[in-house]
């Protein structure tokens, strides 16, 4: 009864069961059935099952599109099938209005499939599965499957129980890693693992000793293990269109070895044995250029002098022995011995990034601050190397992490290796350099490079290996380094910003060379059609080239002035100057325009602000800014210890873009700050970066009577003249940077310490003055300034700063039910402790940090940083007035 329910479709079909004869005549020969073919062949398939149930059941072959809407009903009667030798259930059968195949339905098969015991090939290609389906691992027999232009990104660890698999393909998929059970697959001789993320590969596989053909191009391989030399069946090894940096020369043993393909990576050597073989392929690998070594010497490095700095120092000094050295921050140096003849001080800081001088270039992502060692221009002996840790970007497939320097003129970047903690998990970027400067570590476009040499060569993207720019014989006089990048542009972003469906792009490819000479020969250069567009459904006036220049503010459309050759995949064209290069698929005439408005969209961020209050004290502001897809999780993280509204409406910005918050409504900061210009707070937006300030408002108006109903805006670019008073959530007229504003409410409140004319409160003592001149001191009214922001963590901070818990409590008691002598007993108590300690105000430094109180261990590093700034100055003027001195006494003589 249930499968006559099932089988009900005679209204879903459009047709009867009438219809099952004559399909099973022409179909249900030789226990075969090919139905894929018909745009309703699971409705067929249904009828035959319900009037010819006991031949349908004797099936051995059976092919099905994916693409059907009755596939779900179909996939229930499949496990009765118990004959079953080949089942084929493949999207791409249907196609859209530009000729891309469609993707079946397909996200699982109901468990009763791992019933079939004669079932040796199944075909799932072009489908929409995320996990390989369970009862996959449970047919006895299969030895062919198929999973290529899925979703996968991950293999079941047991996917080593199909013992008697031969050939495996899941191309295009989004793998990253590999289960170590792949190696248990004896039988195996075909396996297709090309266009996925795959990061390294198991030592396991170099168990697959009967493997002929092994692909696996278009990952991001740095490196292959030794293991595979022991595949002595292998016929063919793919690995083009990878991040390669070495190959093992262990691969020249292989008995059967055919073909290896190593194009279109990053190798700049070659073992001997590998590079003579005459099925070898380079093309696209920077071949011939050193690589330095970025390994310490681990020989040498086990007896060397360890430093481990605190955050208060700056300095430390190198002798000829070396030393290994860790900053607080997490920054890491290894000096080999020898790198520094004489003894060397070495001085560093850490700098916020300043947009004037720290350029960033289209599309690149800044993920750390900014490093200055000193002193600038010493030449080392032997290379010194640095690991800088930064934020890890969403990621790695389509960028690099590279880390960038700065001469004091300009900036390049250095070769850099991302390696990542085992503890900790953190990221590192490493490079090895000779001299000391500026470093910041970026995440950019994947760059591929080459040297051009009069004979010409090859240059493919990694990116997308259907991009590639051919160089012929006699194109250059001279040898030229050639880079390429490309930005790879979806139909989505493209149809969003333009809200046109009709618009197709291809992806966006950067051509850029050393020399300011054009070449002497035109230059070929292979793009791949935009989405859906293919050399049989091509209405030529419909394709655009276009050209853009370094900036991407103008795009020319030069289709008129080159030769366009087309294949069914490609567009071919030629050129002698290298530039940006996008084709464009549209009805639009004034396509120009458009490019530049979508290429200014995908260098933008959309962002949204919050504006939050400390809960245990109001007069506690946060203020962040935050891309869009990270909001939740930065709430979720706040909302024990901070409360306030709801974020502002999304905007965007650029990476490294200005903007600044101004308080309204009778809410104001202090104007001393050095972030603030004309009363209001200058941030940069970092999109990977934490865009946050915490600060201590106050208001002008009496609160004593009555709450503070005020306003925080945040405004793009510049300070505007005038700020109006009234926010609304969109403004108009001349008030243009205008991006947000929230509400920030100041509670009504008891009498303050201020209003009392006895000293301090109440409270005397001697004149204060932590520190020293050459670091800067604190004052009586500094820690004045510092008791106003405490509020209820004066415990947690006294505790920190070292004060005992009996005093903690004496302190309490003494001055019950008044939280501002609390704080201020507790405050100057430790100062007078501490007093003749150098080192008191990095404890108190320390103890705010340890309390979560970062904003007054900032308050306190700007005072001390503005008494540094003065006592350098005072002895800058003294040292001019005694050479002044001496100058007048010389002449006079």
């Amino acid at each position: 009864q249930k499968m006559a329910e099932l089988l009900g479709l005679g209204d879903e079909c459009g047709e009867g069961a009438s219809g099952a004869p004559a399909l099973a005549g022409s179909c249900l020969a030789d226990n075969r059935l090919n139905l894929d073919v018909y745009p309703d062949g699971c409705c067929q398939f249904l009828q035959l099952f319900q009037g010819r149930q006991r031949e349908v059941v004797q099936v051995e072959f059976l092919r099905l599109s994916s693409n059907d809407h009755l596939l779900g009903t179909t996939l229930g009667i499949l496990p009765h099938l118990k004959h079953l030798k080949s089942l084929v259930l493949k999207g791409g059968h249907a196609r859209d209005e530009f000729g891309s195949c469609q993707h079946g339905s397909l996200t699982s098969l109901p468990p009763d499939v791992g019933n079939l015991r004669c079932l040796t090939h199944l075909d799932l290609s072009f489908n929409s599965l995320s996990t390989l389906p369970t009862c996959i691992l449970h047919l006895p027999s299969l030895r062919v499957l198929l999973v290529s232009h899925n979703s996968l990104v991950a293999l079941p660890e047991d996917f080593g129980s199909l013992s008697k698999l031969t050939f495996f393909s899941a191309m295009k998929n989004q793998l990253k890693d590999l289960p170590q059970s792949i190696g248990e697959l004896a039988e195996l001789q075909d396996l297709d693992l090309s266009e996925n993320a795959l990061e390294f590969l198991p030592e396991e596989v170099g168990n697959l000793h009967n493997c002929t053909e092994l692909d696996l191009s278009g990952n991001c391989l740095l490196s292959i293990p030794d293991s595979l030399a022991n595949l002595k069946s292998l016929r063919r090894l793919h690995l083009h269109s990878n991040l390669l940096v070495t190959v093992p020369a262990s691969l020249a043993s292989l008995p059967n070895l055919s073909r290896l393909d190593l194009q279109n990576n990053c190798l700049r050597a070659v073992p001997p044995e590998i590079q003579t073989l005459p099925f070898v392929h380079l093309r696209g690998n920077p071949l011939g250029e050193t690589e330095p070594s970025l390994r310490a010497d681990e020989s040498n490095a086990g007896g060397l002098q360890s430093l481990f700095l605190a955050s208060a120092e700056d300095s430390f000094t190198v002798t000829s022995e070396g030393c290994k050295v860790v900053l607080s921050c997490g920054i890491h140096f290894y000096f080999p011995p020898g790198a520094a003849s004489d003894p060397l001080q070495i001085r560093f800081r850490t700098l916020a990034p300043d947009p004037q001088w720290v350029k960033l270039r289209h599309h690149d992502v800044l993920l750390s601050g900014v490093l200055e060692l000193q002193p600038h221009g010493v030449k080392f002996q032997q290379e010194v190397q640095i690991w800088m840790p930064y934020a890890s970007p969403q990621t790695l497939h389509q960028r690099e992490v590279v880390v960038r320097t700065f001469s004091g003129q300009s900036w390049s970047d250095l070769r850099t290796r991302v390696e990542q903690k085992r503890k900790s998990k953190k990221h590192m970027a490493h490079c090895s350099v000779l001299h000391f400067s500026w470093f910041l570590v970026v995440s950019r476009l994947v760059q591929n490079e080459c040297k051009v040499p009069t004979e010409g060569t090859l240059l493919f993207s990694s990116v997308d290996p259907n991009i590639k720019v051919t160089f012929p014989p006699g194109v250059t006089e001279k040898t030229r380094n050639v880079k390429l990048q490309v930005l790879p542009v979806s139909a989505e972003e493209i149809e969003e910003i333009t809200a046109d469906a009709g618009c197709r792009a291809s992806p966006l490819l950067c051509l850029s060379q050393d020399s300011l000479v054009d070449f002497l020969r035109p230059v070929r250069i292979q793009l791949p059609f935009p989405p859906g567009v293919t050399g049989l459904n091509l209405d030529r006036s419909r394709l655009h080239l276009l050209h853009g220049d370094l900036e991407g503010q103008t795009w020319d459309d030069i289709t008129s002035q080159v030769v366009l050759e087309f294949t069914h995949l490609y567009a071919v064209f030629e050129v002698t100057h290298f530039s940006w290069y996008w084709l464009w698929y549209t009805t639009k005439t004034y396509i120009g325009g458009i490019a530049k408005k979508v290429y200014e969209r995908l260098r933008m961020y959309q962002v949204n602000f919050i504006a939050l209050q400390r809960r245990k004290d109001p007069e506690q502001v946060l203020l962040q800014c935050v891309p869009k897809n990270k909001v939740d999780p930065v709430l979720k993280k706040l909302q024990d210890r901070y409360r306030g509204p709801e974020p502002s409406d999304m905007v965007e910005m650029f990476e490294g873009e200005q903007f600044f918050a101004a308080f309204e409504r009778g809410i104001s900061i202090d104007m001393d700050r050095p972030d603030c210009v004309d009363g209001r707070l200058s941030f940069i937006f970092y999109s990977h970066l934490k865009n946050m300030k915490e600060i201590y408002v106050t208001s002008p108006v009496d609160r004593k009577g009555q709450a503070v109903k005020g306003q925080v805006s945040f405004y793009r670019g510049a300070v505007p003249e005038s700020i109006p008073e009234d926010a609304s959530r969109r403004r108009k007229g001349p008030d243009s940077l205008w991006l947000a504003t929230l509400p920030i409410k100041l509670p009504r409140l008891k009498p303050r310490w201020g209003e009392n004319p006895s000293p301090l409160n109440g409270f005397s003592f001697p004149p204060l003055n932590l520190g020293n001149a050459e670091t800067g001191y604190l004052t009586q009214a500094n820690l004045l300034s510092i008791a106003r922001r405490v509020g209820a963590d004066w415990q947690t901070i006294g505790l920190n700063l070292g004060l005992t818990y009996q005093q903690i409590e004496r302190i309490g008691y003494n001055n019950r039910e008044d939280l501002d002598k609390q704080i201020l007993d507790m405050l100057f108590s430790w100062a007078q402790q501490n007093s003749e300690d150098p080192d008191c105000v990095s404890k108190l430094i320390s103890a705010m940090k340890e309390s979560g109180r970062q904003d007054i261990a900032d308050e306190v590093k700007t005072i001390i940083e503005l008494g540094r700034q003065k006592y350098r100055e005072s002895i800058r003027r003294v040292g001019l007035e005694q050479e002044s001195s001496t100058e007048d006494s010389t002449t006079a003589m």
